[in-house]
């Protein structure tokens, strides 16, 4: 069986659907960026210099506690398809997969962590869960980043913190990002307030790929964008108490007001939405993830009734371009994706 195949054909852990605030709260991701003491940063790293970070990295994490059983790939030995799966399963970023020279990943069975070697900083180890569990992954990435510094030492300043390749990552080192599912605003032409209230806040908003994506699926993630000066606790404070709740509760009086004051309107997206992806022959990934979108807003207003969450959320990963040449066990061409991607869903949801 070659790379991947299997893991394609389930759901990742930060797309189970529970957790607090899970109707509207995605997931919740904690990433470090760390850089090893005595090494330039990447930019400036020659190929021998990558090979050998790559191997000391690599044969740390082995040896480190509590990381035992990672899965562990080879970027470079890797095929396009394969890294394109690992990016849509949000194991590695964009650059990571298009990057050149050694560069390796490890993750554990569910997906809940993982670690980028030699992506922009030489390791950026991040936990991912379903739902709000900002508190839960910074203990677990807390106690990985801990293990880890027992077998390596990073690059630290006593005044500036973590030395990062990015400015914006100086101090804690820490990006935390949550993603959020918000139909209702966008229906209710309000998205743009909430955008501009964050941007206000100093927080980066990107799509569903981080970024420089769009927003697919009225997904979206928001992160801090500066670390210097802050503790790890008081940004994930922030994020739990204020940022995410204000948001939530804008998302959900946007829901109350389509169901007391545009209910027509509301149905109405959500039942072409249901017809379309039961009746398509051919779509595309982008108009899938907005009709999934569509229908994730119907079950969790409470007018879907026959749908399972569990099935929207697999959708929403089966249906992107790698996985869904991986479940097909071939190359295929943009309409031979589009036609596959419609039989899936139509499949799918006739099951329901």
């Amino acid at each position: 069986m070659k790379p991947l195949d299997e893991v394609t054909r389930q759901a990742s852990e930060w797309l189970r659907g529970v957790g607090p605030l899970s109707d509207i709260v995605i997931s919740s991701r904690i990433r470090l960026a760390r850089n090893v003491r005595g090494y330039v940063f990447l930019s400036r790293a020659d190929a021998d210099t990558r090979t050998e970070l790559a191997e000391l990295l690599q044969a740390a994490i082995r040896r480190s506690r509590d990381l035992e059983g990672l899965v562990h790939l080879d970027l470079e030995r890797l095929d396009d398809l394969d890294r394109a799966v690992l990016v849509e399963r949000h194991l590695i970023s964009r650059q990571h997969a298009e990057g050149s020279g050694a560069r390796r990943v490890a993750f554990d069975g569910n997906e809940v962590a993982a670690l980028m070697i030699n992506e922009e900083d030489h390791l950026r180890v991040q936990v991912m869960r379903s739902g709000l569990q900002l508190d839960q992954a910074w203990e677990q990435i807390s106690s990985i980043d801990d293990a880890l510094q027992e077998n390596l030492e990073f690059a630290f300043h006593p005044k500036y913190g973590y030395l990062t390749a990015c400015p914006t990552n100086v101090g804690t080192g820490i990006r935390v990002s949550v993603m959020l599912h918000l139909p209702a605003l966008r229906l209710t032409n309000e998205l743009e307030k909430v955008f501009q209230a964050a941007k206000e806040m100093r927080l980066a908003i990107r799509g569903f790929h981080g970024e420089g994506t769009e927003a697919l699926g009225d997904l979206f993630q928001i992160s801090n964008q500066v670390t210097l000066g802050r503790t790890e606790i008081e940004i994930i404070e922030d994020f739990r108490d204020a940022i995410i709740p204000r948001i939530v509760e804008y998302e959900r009086a946007a829901r109350t007001s389509l169901l007391k004051n545009r209910l027509h309107a509301l149905d109405d997206k959500i039942w072409r939405a249901l017809g379309t992806l039961q009746n398509a022959r051919l779509i595309s990934s982008s108009e899938a993830m907005q009709y999934l979108s569509h229908l994730r807003m119907g079950v969790h207003t409470g007018r879907l009734k026959n749908i399972e969450l569990q099935t929207l959320n697999e959708l929403f990963l089966q249906t992107q371009p790698a996985h869904l040449q991986k479940l097909q066990g071939e190359r295929l061409t943009g309409e031979q994706r589009s036609y596959v991607r419609a039989s899936l869903i139509r499949a799918r949801l006739s099951r329901n």
